[in-house]
Formats: C-alpha cells, sequence, structure tokens
C-alpha cells in the first residue's frame, strides 16, 4: 500500500473538537482528495463517518480508510467495524487499528480484540490490522508481531504525550517498525495544537524521521489542506500564510457550569491533564494533547476542543 504522506486526520472535524456537520467537513474532505490526499484516518469515538461519506459521494479516484476500535472485548469491535462498514458504505475497510493509546501491552490486555479484528480479515472485511499507540513498548512490541501491518504511534518533537520516554525512544521503535516492513503513519506531530507556533518546524522533524511514511494531519480549512500539501510536496513554505495559520490556538474547553464532578473524563485522559478540584473537572494545559478522549468520555458532553 502507497499512500500520500499527508493523511487526512478527521478527528477535528467532529463533535468532539469543531463540530462541522457532515456536509462542510466532507467538503474539506473532497477538496483534499481531489488534489492528492487518498487516506483518511478516523476512529469510532470521533464520530465523523458521516464526514467522510460526504465527501465520498460520487468520488471515482482512488482513497483508503483507517478507523481504530477502542473496544475492550471481541463483540464490540466487531460491531465497531460492522458500523463503519455499514456508515461508510464500503465493502472492505482498508485499515483498523486496535486503539490502545493507553495500554502498555495491547496484545495481552486487547488480545481477544485483536483475535477478532484477525477474524474480521480473514471474512474479508479489513485489509490490513494494525495498532495505535502513545507507548513506545507496545511499537517495539508491534514490530515483532506477525500480524500487524500498519502502526500508528504518538511522535512530536518534544515527545508530548510519550507514556513511558521521550521523542528520541519513539523515533528508534519507528525505525524498528519500518525495518520489520510495517507501515507507519504518525500522529499528534504537532501535540494536538501544543507546537502550532512552531508547525513548520515540528511537522519538517516527524516528516523527517526514519520510517515515517505519512502523518496524520487536522485540518479545518481549504487553506490549512493547501499549506500541508506545499509542505509534503517539499515545496518552498509560503511563511506569511504559516504565520498566519500558526495563530490560531486551540483549547480544551470544560463548561464548568455544568460539570458535576463525576471524573469520568480523568481515566479517559492519555496524558493526565485532567484532575478533579472543587467538584469540578479542570485541565492542566501544560500536559493537555488535545486529544479529545475526554470528551468522548463525559456524560454530560460539556467538553469541546475549540
Amino acid at each position: 500500500m502507497r499512500v500520500c504522506p499527508l493523511v487526512f486526520g478527521t478527528l477535528p472535524l467532529g463533535p468532539l473538537q469543531a463540530n462541522f456537520s457532515p456536509a462542510q467537513g466532507g467538503a474539506l474532505i473532497r477538496h483534499a482528495l481531489e488534489r492528492g490526499v487518498d487516506l483518511l484516518d478516523t476512529a469510532e469515538l470521533y464520530e465523523t463517518y458521516p464526514h467522510i461519506r460526504a465527501g465520498l459521494d460520487g468520488y471515482r479516484g482512488e482513497v483508503r480508510i483507517a478507523t481504530k476500535t477502542h473496544a475492550s472485548d471481541a463483540p464490540t469491535a466487531r460491531s465497531h467495524v460492522e458500523r463503519a462498514l455499514r456508515e461508510l458504505a464500503v465493502d472492505r475497510l482498508d485499515i483498523v487499528l486496535l486503539h490502545g493509546a493507553r495500554l502498555a501491552d495491547p496484545f495481552v490486555e486487547r488480545g481477544a480484540v485483536l483475535d477478532e479484528l484477525l477474524r474480521l480479515r480473514d471474512e474479508g472485511k479489513i485489509l490490513h490490522v494494525g495498532l495505535s499507540s502513545h507507548y513506545i513498548c507496545a511499537v517495539r512490541k508491534a514490530a515483532l508481531h506477525p500480524d500487524i501491518d500498519v502502526v500508528h504511534p504518538l511522535i512530536n518533537r518534544k515527545g508530548m504525550g510519550i507514556l513511558d520516554g521521550d521523542a528520541s525512544e519513539m523515533a528508534g521503535a519507528i525505525a524498528a517498525l519500518s525495518r520489520a516492513g510495517k507501515g507507519v503513519y504518525a500522529m499528534k506531530a504537532l501535540a494536538g495544537g501544543n507546537l502550532i507556533s512552531e508547525a513548520l518546524a515540528s511537522l519538517d522533524y516527524v516528516r523527517g524521521l526514519p520510517g515515517v511514511d505519512g502523518v496524520a494531519v487536522g485540518m479545518l480549512s481549504e487553506a490549512e489542506i493547501e499549506a500541508n500539501l506545499a509542505l509534503f510536496a517539499d515545496q518552498e513554505p509560503d511563511v506569511a500564510l504559516w504565520e498566519e495559520l500558526s495563530k490560531r490556538r486551540r483549547r480544551l474547553r470544560i463548561m464548568d457550569r455544568f460539570c458535576k464532578g463525576c471524573g469520568a473524563c480523568v481515566p479517559a485522559c492519555t496524558n493526565d491533564a485532567l484532575v478533579i478540584e472543587d467538584g469540578k473537572a479542570r485541565v492542566l494545559e501544560e500536559k493537555c494533547i488535545l486529544c479529545g478522549y475526554c470528551a468522548a468520555a463525559c456524560p454530560e458532553f460539556i467538553i469541546r476542543v475549540v
């Protein structure tokens, strides 16, 4: 499988972040596809299948879809895959990743889920099975696993969000993946927006790592798509445009007026960036990588990346 090195990360389009309508998000996806992007990254958690389906409506070019399941058991994993097939109106998913952000050993902790994904592969519903992780040790194990084809590791210049080491160690694990013949597309190159002020250097760092085949980037405008396409094509960057784009700094917003202090968001955070204080959830912004997992866990749906 050969892909455009710029991967469209669809998380920001959905209700966990910008909350674009399927028509709005679909228009951006379509623009990216028509400009050469050919891999879309999504997940059960992201709720962006309607946006992707809108973007694909009537499209005749080549496109691949990578999705993820955060299921903890086999039946739920199967239901996630079947929902993706149904909502995307496709017969087969190109990549399904075991979504193990906080799992140090997903092959043990989610062994039944991996087995189910392999059964779905054998049934022809999945082409490639893979792993997404924030753990260096899990990425290293993935390099040795014969049934893992694709890995989606967290990597950025500052190592923000890596749970068991630093950026150089994750870079070494990614190089080992490549030597083992695994496909690699990276996540969180801008640390969820925390490195947006130094976006060019941060993207160049991840793009230049040995073994990285692609980088998933969340994009919310045609200008962002065009700027990233030019960068990934090694064209001279438009400094003025990048300076303008880099002014947009996202942050996690908790509507504390409605927060009941239940704490459901705290264990969902992959980077220990949430605490309960005075009966309300509070974000530690210096730790937050804007992954949006807390928003999905909130029963009141009052957490947003804005």
